[in-house]
């Protein structure tokens, strides 16, 4: 069964981070700097979102002391859902111009 919840600010803004660039591949520490959300947070939103069929994964192999690292980025079916997110904000938006922006 498929949930029609709104996902979580957090989870929006690790959407928007892969969409900046979809094509290219993120590490999870990487996108945790940037969206500023500790492992325990990302991780189980990158699992939710590859669940879901929103992103794609790999294993980068380790090199000389570096360990493996997982890789992700958005699938089309991941950039159709954060181009529908940001239509959805913009309507939002639209129908409420004086609602403060971090109720949108």
């Amino acid at each position: 069964m498929q949930r029609n919840r709104r996902p979580s600010p957090q989870t929006v803004n690790v959407l928007r981070a892969l969409a900046a660039d979809p094509a290219r591949w993120r590490y999870g520490y990487d996108l945790a700097t940037e969206v500023h959300l500790k492992s325990g947070s990302l991780y189980p939103i990158l699992v939710r979102l590859a669940d879901r069929g929103l992103l794609e994964t790999s294993w980068e192999p380790g090199v000389g002391s570096r360990p493996p690292r997982h890789l992700y980025r958005l699938t089309g079916a991941g950039r159709e859902f954060v181009a529908a997110l940001t239509a959805a904000r913009r309507d939002r938006s639209a129908a409420h111009p004086h609602r403060r922006l971090s109720e949108a």
